[in-house]
């Protein structure tokens, strides 16, 4: 099964914590990259499980750009299962929501980031929390039955019930999928520099333990079922572009600083968006490096991926999409890491079948990811 990444990199305002590939909207750049991509989309053939429109702001895209996009999409968009577009509550608008739902876009990502206006105002977002409510209402009343919002938690002027507070508003939203971030002090952000300049001090480890451990207690009482470290859905509402990404099957990317994998081999796009768009009209290549992966190498990565979703690894699963034996393959550190009580085994007839993180492995997912490596 092979996903298709689509990344629009424009933003009204580069978030503090951003470390994606994003720039602010021009009018005339935006005209010519959307003429680039939407050439590009329409030499491709295959039918793909999952269509994705990231971000920077996909909705930043005014009305002709976007509908520009999404008719380029439509022969393909038809045959998918899951076609996704990310948007921002001041993007949004009930004309842009309609065009969307129109042109068989079935599931929208909202990133509302919170639902306080003092924590939208430190993070430096441009909308405030009655717009973020807007937006979801007005993409359910047109049509969206399938929606996320991204909230982050562990940002340095919040509490633990301020946290809780922002759990139970979002849980009577007419959503059915919650991702839930911890804040992030990426290398090139400038809330890094706020970091190293001390106007940021960020929240201790422990305080952001708790209000992660509180997500984890909450949202499954709430319907709301964990089934990867940082996302929290309804039954039958998990993303399936994601769960594509985390069983390590093939992805496609287009756009500036996108990433393909296809047949074991990962190439990431250039990130300068009037380079990629030169290199496309002569023809040329817009890949910047290319890494052929070894049977091997991608088992551990299949593991490492994997092990971030809550039902873990199933032995017989991973021996059938990678041709390893997990065991003996991982020996080594799955011994470790289940002494430390980071990772347990799932028992069958006495014997291990599969294996998952624990409660306390969730806090340590990256180091145990790493370890898998």
């Amino acid at each position: 099964m092979t996903s298709l990444y689509i990344h629009i990199p424009f933003c009204a305002k580069k978030c503090l914590y951003c470390d994606f590939y994003s720039i602010g909207y021009e009018k005339e750049l935006a005209q010519a990259y959307i003429k680039t991509i939407s050439r590009q989309i329409k030499l491709l053939n295959e039918k793909f499980y999952t269509i994705y429109i990231g971000g920077g702001t996909p909705t930043s895209l005014d009305i002709p750009l976007l509908h520009e996009l999404l008719k380029a999409l439509s022969s393909i968009s038809k045959k998918c299962n899951e076609f996704t577009i990310e948007a921002n509550p001041e993007t949004l608008s009930q004309e842009k929501i309609k065009l969307l739902r129109g042109s068989g876009v079935n599931r929208i990502s909202i990133g509302v980031q919170s639902l306080n206006d003092k924590k939208l105002k430190a993070l430096g977002r441009i909308h405030n929390s009655g717009r973020a409510l807007e937006s979801i209402r007005l993409a359910e009343k047109n049509g969206f039955s399938n929606i996320n919002i991204d909230l982050i938690f562990g940002v340095w002027s919040e509490t633990v019930a301020d946290w809780r507070d922002e759990l139970r508003a979002a849980v009577k939203l007419p959503v059915k999928h919650i991702s839930c971030y911890s804040l992030t002090y990426e290398r090139h952000t400038q809330l890094f520099k706020n970091v190293k300049n001390k106007v940021v001090v960020p929240l201790p480890d422990s305080i952001c333990a708790r209000m992660y451990k509180l997500t984890m207690d909450y949202l499954p009482k709430q319907k709301f079922r964990q089934y990867e470290i940082s996302n929290f859905a309804k039954r039958g509402f998990e993303c399936k572009h994601n769960l594509n990404y985390w069983e390590n099957n093939s992805y496609m990317g287009v756009g500036v600083s996108a990433v393909s994998f296809i047949n074991g081999v990962r190439e990431k796009n250039i990130s300068g968006i009037k380079e990629y768009i030169r290199k496309m009209q002569k023809g040329k290549s817009v890949v910047c490096s290319t890494e052929k992966l070894s049977a091997k190498k991608a088992a551990l990565e299949t593991a490492a991926i994997k092990i971030r979703t809550i039902d873990g690894i199933d032995f017989g699963w991973f021996r059938k999409r990678t041709g390893f034996d997990f065991m003996a393959l991982e020996k080594g550190a799955i011994k470790m890491l289940v002494k430390e009580k980071l990772l347990k085994y799932r028992i069958t007839n006495k014997q291990p079948k599969a294996v998952s993180v624990t409660e306390k492995g969730l806090l340590f997912c990256d180091s145990i990811s790493s370890q898998l490596l």
